[in-house]
C-alpha cells in the first residue's frame, strides 16, 4: 500500500496455532497484533477488531484468504475517492466464483439473502468477508453492534445505511476454501433467530427505543 498499514488478528478462542504464529510474527514494515476476544462467534470478533482500530480506513477479510487481495486496491481507492462503505460481492456480473458448497448449503445461502434483503436493500451479497470502510463509521456502528453470530454483516451493513452509508458492491475473485466453521444443520436455526433479532432491534432502535450492547454477554473489548 503507498501509506501506512498494520493487521490486527482476533483469536476467538481458537484451538489452532494461529495465536502462536502471531505472536512470533517478525517485525516488519507492516505490524502484526493478535487481540483475543473471548464472546464466542464471527460477529463478536470482528467487532472487537473493529473497536481496536485507529486509522482513517479500516476493513476486516477472513483469514483463509477467499476473496483475493486483488480487490484492496480498488475498495481503497473507492474510499479515498468519497465512498464508505465498499464490500466485496460474490453476486456481482463480474465476480470470478469458485464454489463448492453442497446443494443444501446453497438452498440455504437463497432463502438467507431474501430475507436479508428485507433488512438490507441494494445489497446483493451481506454475507462475503470482504468488507473495508470509512473508519470513523466503522467504529461507530460497531459499538452499537449486538449480533454476535454470523449473521452480523446484516446488522453492521443496516446500521450503516441507516447512518446515510449505503454500501458499494465490488467484484471479486472469491475461491471456497475447505475448513469453514459454518454448517447449515447446526447453525441455520441460531442464523435464523439472529434475523429476527436484528429486525425487532433496528424496529424498536427507529421508535426510540434503545438497548445497551451486547445484553447477554460481557462486551469483549470494554466499550458500551
Amino acid at each position: 500500500m503507498p501509506f501506512p498499514a498494520a493487521v490486527i488478528v482476533v483469536d476467538n478462542n481458537s484451538t489452532d496455532t494461529t495465536a502462536e504464529i502471531v505472536k512470533t510474527w517478525p517485525e516488519g514494515e507492516v505490524p502484526v497484533r493478535l487481540i483475543a476476544c473471548p464472546v464466542p462467534g464471527k460477529g463478536a470478533a470482528v467487532r472487537a477488531g473493529l473497536l481496536e482500530t485507529r486509522a482513517p480506513l479500516v476493513g476486516f477479510c477472513d483469514a483463509d484468504m477467499a476473496t483475493d487481495l486483488d480487490a484492496l486496491d480498488v475498495a481503497v481507492g473507492l474510499l479515498l475517492s468519497g465512498e464508505r462503505v465498499v464490500i466485496g460481492s460474490r453476486a456481482h456480473t463480474f465476480s470470478q466464483v469458485e464454489n463448492r458448497h453442497s446443494r443444501v448449503r446453497e438452498l440455504g445461502a437463497v432463502g438467507f439473502r431474501a430475507l436479508a434483503r428485507r433488512l438490507v436493500r441494494g445489497v446483493s451479497d451481506t454475507q462475503c468477508g470482504f468488507k473495508f470502510f470509512d473508519g470513523r463509521l466503522a467504529r461507530e456502528v460497531a459499538a452499537r453492534m449486538r449480533t454476535p453470530g454470523f449473521a452480523f454483516d446484516v446488522e453492521f451493513l443496516a446500521r450503516c445505511a441507516a447512518l446515510g452509508s449505503a454500501a458499494m458492491e465490488i467484484p471479486i475473485q472469491w475461491h471456497d476454501m475447505p475448513g469453514s466453521r459454518f454448517s447449515p444443520a447446526r447453525h441455520s436455526a441460531g442464523i435464523l433467530l439472529e434475523l429476527g433479532g436484528i429486525w425487532l432491534r433496528l424496529h424498536a432502535e427507529s421508535r426510540g427505543v434503545v438497548r445497551p450492547a451486547w445484553e447477554h454477554a460481557p462486551d469483549p473489548v470494554g466499550y458500551s
